[in-house]
């Protein structure tokens, strides 16, 4: 069986699918953390807060664990499109390949000015060090551009000519990474990577104040990044609101299958949840005229339908694309929705919210925009099936026909999970070895950019 095409094209898109779904997230920290160490470390600097300071130090050594991890991570997935899809790396590398290359750069520089950044806590002085950490942001951004450009790019690809053989030649570089998809795909997934960031690092500070942890490192640990994550918010849901007219009319059978149109026409109903079938949508919230709305900013605007689409060219498992969406969606809202509670909280009482229940709902938040990132990857990337460059080349010919795959995904599977477990096992050793009062606390060490002493040496 591991060795048909069917089973290996099944096998490559699990393996595929997990592997990215692992490292994106990892590589959220790389894209925003850097931006969140840099605002803690100017409030330190600016106010001479040593809290604010203790935080920048956290995080920085944090985000040594989770980028380590990640380059292992991302190495694998480099791989693995050489491994898993031989065909469309040979006919298109050409043009995929460009944003790639780009990416690794950013990737090295990254890793540079993360090793001066730690190294240069107690050996530069405040200001200079500072500005050794914007090449991490700058890298960061970078990094993300190009790596979310080669997927725009298999998403509405251009930039290329195809020889009377089907190999690509005269690639213009200019194009394929300015593809028309690159404008909403960009900034979709950089405000998302500042969300999940955002979130996911006020969820930790807030669950420390729910077990009774209410000192000032704790409260500024909350509202730093949880003020990025809520100004990212709501430029996400217009950002969103863009992405999704413009798949409307670039990538119909995708939209179709997000909103489980069946038949082309106007006046075209959104559906809140439900089953897609080819009789309409089952157990679903219906609401009428909104999908022609939203796509068009009128109810008279036709929507095409799957039905208009060929058969060998429909999405696969409507009902996931369509429920992943929702998914997305409605974790946005509802994290608009808290990002106003802190708003309000903030102007009310005019200092860091200590509500119980905004705490909860602020602990869960993190993994909330982490679902929803997911969900926005599967909405992407099974939307665009069965092509793997749309309208150019399916993904059932690019998958490889080599024997093994089965065992390669569970071995990747193995290794994965080793390492996300061992990465949790040193971010929770250092988290408590910081909350017990070791080395590296506010209270106990030596402050920022102090001499070193004769005992650590020069």
């Amino acid at each position: 069986m591991a060795a048909s095409a069917t089973s290996n094209l099944l096998a490559a898109r699990e393996q595929m699918a997990f592997t990215l779904g692992f490292h994106i997230v990892l590589a959220c920290l790389g894209v925003a953390l850097p931006a969140t160490i840099l605002v803690a470390n100017w409030i330190g600097l600016k106010k001479d807060d040593r809290d604010a300071m203790e935080l920048a130090q956290r995080w920085s050594k944090a985000m040594a664990v989770t980028f380590a991890v990640g380059a292992v991570t991302g190495t694998v997935l480099s791989f693995e499109f050489g491994l898993l899809w031989p065909h469309f790396v040979e006919r298109f590398g050409a043009a995929f390949g460009i944003a790639f290359g780009i990416e690794g750069l950013f990737f090295f520089l990254e890793a540079i000015f993360l090793a001066i950044y730690i190294y240069g806590w107690k050996r530069l002085p405040g200001w200079v060090h500072w500005w050794t950490g914007v090449p991490m942001f700058v890298s960061g951004i970078g990094g993300a551009f190009s790596v979310v450009t080669a997927n725009s790019w298999m998403n509405q690809p251009q930039g290329f000519t195809l020889d009377a053989a089907g190999k690509v030649t005269e690639v213009e570089p200019f194009k394929v990474i300015f593809n028309p998809a690159t404008p909403y795909e960009v900034p979709h997934m950089i405000l998302a990577a500042y969300m999940v960031v955002g979130f996911l690092v006020a969820s930790v500070y807030a669950v420390g104040m729910l077990k009774g942890r209410r000192d000032r490192l704790h409260r500024l640990g909350l509202i730093i990044p949880l003020t990025i994550a809520c100004i990212a918010t709501p430029l996400q849901l217009l950002v969103g609101d863009t992405a999704a007219r413009e798949v409307a009319h670039h990538q119909p059978a995708k939209f179709a299958a997000m909103e489980c149109i069946q038949d082309t026409g106007s006046h075209q109903t959104e559906y809140i949840g439900g089953i897609c079938t080819a009789d309409g949508v089952k157990l679903a919230i219906p609401i009428p005229e909104l999908d022609s709305i939203l796509v068009g900013f009128s109810p008279n605007t036709k929507v095409t339908g799957l039905n208009s689409i060929p058969n060998d060219e429909r999405p696969p498992v409507n009902t996931f694309i369509h429920l992943a969406f929702d998914a997305m969606v409605g974790i946005g809202t509802a994290l608009m929705l808290l990002a106003l509670w802190l708003a309000y909280l903030v102007y009310k009482k005019r200092e860091v919210p200590t509500n119980r229940w905004f705490l909860k709902a602020v602990s869960v938040s993190g993994v909330g925009a982490i679902l929803a990132l997911w969900s926005g990857w599967i909405v992407t990337e099974v939307g665009r099936q069965p092509w793997i460059v749309y309208k150019y080349m399916k993904t059932s010919e690019a998958v490889t026909n080599a024997n093994g795959i089965w065992a390669a995904f569970v071995f990747t599977l193995l290794l994965y999970t080793a390492l996300g477990v061992i990465a949790v096992m040193v971010l929770r050793r250092m988290s408590r070895r910081w909350r017990e009062g070791g080395a590296g606390t506010a209270e106990d060490s030596p402050a920022p950019y102090s001499p070193l002493g004769p005992e650590a040496g020069t």
